[in-house]
């Protein structure tokens, strides 16, 4: 199913967020969390894409495996950073060889150490330019990322929404966010969106924060604003991990059910390859789901 059906459901939709690992060891244990996840039902998992596609191998052969084994619609991440034409090519072919209908398109990450080397020749500087590429190139459902905070690069929210505008306009189905953990940076971004004259639906991306390390780690990559609230109680708690994920797993539930009631078409929750704190906080929205 194209993920522009999926959210035409009279219904809740939720998804899922994997990682290929990067051990080749860990994928059984993967599939294992996969088949534990499915216990929820989720509308569809989407699998994500190394810097410089460094996993773009894995995350097909994950996608494919999740959708005609697993029989759970799969969404691939797919990035044009160091991509040729004749790459993007490649990879539309064997998305379709494995029956993969839809992708989240992203310009994407270089490797680290190579942060100058984004576009090679006959390749891509933008994603709206990848998504273009796409479209002419078969029937896909196309997902792009939006940031309720701003683009780490960009030169404002206002200038981050014109960029979205952009992806939307060539010829994205759906937004799903990067994590926030403020709602009402999402509220205020969701209404500069739909004032832009964006009308597709703006999924909220879900991060439980499950340790001390994690959180210090959304404070470095994503520069998201951390309420004084939360900040207070993980950090008196920071040293231990039990305690630290018991206040991430109920601020993603109180986070979570704040967004329902607002109207969102659906939560994407990223679930680091874990499942036991997905399912508790699934498990206490199951009145929505």
């Amino acid at each position: 199913m194209y993920l522009r059906d999926i959210y035409t459901k009279n219904k809740t939709i939720m998804s899922l967020e994997i990682f290929p690992p990067k051990n080749e060891c860990d994928i059984s244990k993967l599939f294992e969390t996969i088949e534990d996840l499915r216990t929820l039902n989720p509308d569809f998992v989407s699998v994500t894409y190394g810097a410089g596609g460094g996993t773009r191998e894995k995350t097909v052969d994950i996608a494919s495996n999740i959708k005609n084994k697993m029989n759970i619609e799969s969404v691939a991440h797919f990035t044009c950073v160091n991509s040729s034409k004749e790459d993007v090519l490649n990879v539309l072919g064997l998305l379709k060889d494995n029956n993969i209908n839809n992708i989240l398109a992203l310009r994407g990450d270089p490797p680290r150490g190579e942060e100058d080397k984004t576009k090679i020749i006959g390749g891509f500087d933008y994603a709206y330019e990848l998504i273009r590429f796409i479209r002419k190139h078969g029937d896909w459902s196309i997902a792009v990322a939006g940031y309720p905070e701003g683009h780490p690069k960009a030169k404002s929210l206002e200038a981050d929404v014109e960029n979205l505008k952009l992806k939307v306009d060539s010829g994205a189905d759906l937004i799903i966010t990067q994590l926030f953990l403020d709602n009402s940076l999402f509220y205020k971004f969701r209404d500069m969106v739909v004032k832009r004259g964006i009308t597709v639906p703006i999924v909220p991306g879900i991060f439980p924060i499950l340790n001390f390390k994690a959180f210090e780690r959304i404070k470095e990559l994503s520069n998201s604003f951390i309420p004084d609230d939360l900040f207070g109680k993980i950090e008196k708690v920071k040293d231990s991990i039990e305690d630290t994920r018991k206040i991430g797993i109920d601020y993603a539930i109180k986070q979570s059910e704040d967004l329902l009631k607002n109207g969102v078409a659906g939560l994407h929750f990223y679930t680091m390859n874990k499942s036991e704190q997905i399912k508790k906080i699934v498990s206490a929205l199951k009145n929505y789901f």
